[in-house]
């Protein structure tokens, strides 16, 4: 048998291949292994972006040159923390929010309706205007708008715009008859048309019925979807994030990722959750896929919805709402349906992320959960998105679930502050205990993975962090806190934006931590949020923002990497 020798010269060359690179000059904070805060004072990954090495200031930092590092990034003395995870996302409705009509700050109808004309105008070679962000709740109407109102600022071409919460959609005349939605036309099962009186469809459809326009809506093409792409992934690195867990994964959406991934374009993790077991089967097949392009790609889970939203009465409540006696909300699933669709999954090992937001429809899903845990055993980590309103006579059910199997409590910190008033107003005030309740869900033992709902909400995890610390909005109301018995402690915060939201898509052995073997994701900040004020968290700078290694966004373009020592 032949022996391979390495010449002295050769083992030269293999050492002078290696490009580590040095962060120094730091501030840096993670949540350790067993959940405390770490400090460290410097880090150094290789260059497959693997951190090797975390360092405090008592220890011996390596030299730069033979034998050592090789590149070195000056952290100017700022803060460095794990990137930022957006749990809940909606990354391609992201980025066609970004590139659509965006009417998230329109504060009344005329104005929304003067925000359309314009965007019409500016766009004549679009077949449809398409646009998102409303919220009639914010116009102080006290009705939906309308169809005929459409009309009056583009009267010539269909207009769809989805409601802030995408569980309604708004119509003129021209896209409800491109739908053929006219007054004949039934409800669908988990949905529902708002009417005039004497029965016409009034132009807003709700959860399920808004498919009978959705579907005419022309379909993107691949350019399309690859452009929403690279929209999302440059807005979600500005803030700081690095990961995000996809809520609705399509297969056109995971081929655009896969596209992005093959020509190394993929900015940002992505933990996939397919959009129903049919797109899981499809991108999955009998189980969740290998992690892909150096741990950018997983889809390892599906999403259902079993309710609708608050905002337009469809999340599934006990008793009706107290702004509209005789409507309970809409339950997309019944009991059954939603055990088998997650026994398919589970069966197959793919992790289960259910949206819930009545009462009701957490009862509902908790309960099932429990019956499944009976048979499905081991670690499940069954996802409930939102669980925004929790009937307390439930809360014991989630501890007996966390020890089953654990439980993750996906939750969006700002739905909280900008759905207040309008929690209030429909649920009446013996239901707001139960509501948003961060800390009662930890206490019975879930994880809490914080996220944004993007484009529902803008992915901004400082804000977040900061509304978890205090219930109050940018204003400082209401005084003490909102339910301030369901504030979480900074440590929780931090974490549900980084090892928490992490360990809830089955990543924590890949992100989300600063620590040797894991992957070098990290940003640079001006805020140390275990330490600087709720005002200040919220006006957090990001300077800059690492993935794997590479760095993805610098606010200040002359970077500081020193090239290696000659």
């Amino acid at each position: 048998m032949k022996r391979l020798v390495l010449t002295a010269g050769l083992l030269a060359l293999a050492a002078n291949a290696r490009a580590d690179t040095l962060v120094d000059n730091i501030k840096g904070e993670t949540i350790a292994a067993d959940g405390t805060l770490q400090t460290f004072s410097a880090l150094l990954f290789d260059d497959t972006g693997i951190i090797k090495a975390v360092y405090g200031p008592r220890d011996r930092v390596p030299r730069q040159g033979r034998g050592g590092y090789q590149y070195h990034v000056d952290g100017k003395g700022r803060v460095l923390l794990p990137g930022m995870i957006d749990a809940h996302a909606h990354v391609m409705q992201t980025g066609f929010a970004l590139l659509t009509l965006d009417l998230s700050d329109s504060v009344s109808l005329d104005d929304a309706l003067d925000r359309i004309g314009k965007f019409a105008r500016a766009h004549p070679d679009r077949p449809w205007i398409l646009g998102s962000g409303w919220n009639q709740e914010r116009w102080h109407m006290g009705r939906f708008p309308t169809a005929a109102e459409l009309d009056r600022v583009v009267p010539d071409r269909p207009v769809w715009l989805e409601r802030a919460d995408f569980h309604a959609g708004w119509a003129n005349s021209a896209a409800l008859k491109a739908a053929g939605v006219t007054a004949a036309t039934v409800s669908p099962e988990g949905g529902a048309i708002d009417r005039m009186p004497d029965h016409s469809p009034a132009g807003v459809l709700i959860d399920h019925a808004a498919n009978l326009v959705a579907r005419v809506v022309p379909v993107p093409q691949a350019r399309d979807l690859d452009l929403a792409l690279a929209t999302a992934e440059a807005d979600f690195a500005k803030r700081g994030i690095t990961a995000v867990a996809d809520m609705g994964t399509t297969v056109n959406d995971w081929i655009a990722f896969r596209r992005a991934g093959d020509v190394n374009r993929l900015y940002v993790r992505i933990m996939a959750y397919a959009m129903g077991t049919e797109a899981m089967a499809q991108i999955g097949g009998s189980g969740p896929t290998p992690w892909l392009y150096a741990d950018k790609l997983r889809m390892g889970g599906l999403k259902l919805l079993l309710d609708g939203a608050l905002g337009s009465r469809g999340a599934w409540l006990k008793a009706p709402y107290a702004d509209q006696p005789g409507n309970s909300g809409t339950p997309l699933y019944s009991e059954t349906q939603l055990g088998n669709l997650m026994s398919r999954a589970a069966m197959d090992n793919y992790q289960v992320a259910v949206h819930a937001i009545g009462d009701k429809a957490n009862e509902t899903l908790l309960t099932t959960i429990y019956d499944l845990t009976h048979t499905y055993k081991g670690d499940r980590r069954w996802r409930i998105e939102h669980a925004q309103v929790v009937d307390p006579k439930n809360f014991p059910l989630v501890g007996e679930i966390a020890r089953a199997g654990g439980v993750v409590a996906s939750m969006q910190p700002v739905h909280q502050t900008s759905d207040r008033l309008m929690a209030e107003a429909r649920l009446g005030p013996d239901r707001l205990r139960g509501a948003y309740a961060w800390n009662s869900l930890k206490q019975q033992g879930a994880v809490l993975a914080f996220g944004s709902d993007t484009p529902v909400e803008r992915p901004d995890p400082w804000i977040g962090i900061a509304v978890a610390l205090t219930r109050q909005d940018e204003t400082g109301i209401p005084a003490g806190g909102w339910q301030p018995q369901e504030r979480v402690d900074r440590l929780t915060a931090f974490a549900g934006y980084t090892s928490a939201a992490a360990w809830a898509g089955f990543a924590e052995g890949k992100f989300g931590r600063i620590a040797p073997g894991l992957r070098a994701d990290f940003i640079l900040v001006d805020t140390d949020p275990m330490t600087a004020t709720p005002e200040a968290i919220r006006k957090t700078r990001v300077f800059q923002t690492w993935v794997g290694g590479g760095k993805t966004y610098d606010a200040e373009p002359d970077a500081v990497v020193a090239k290696p020592k000659r």
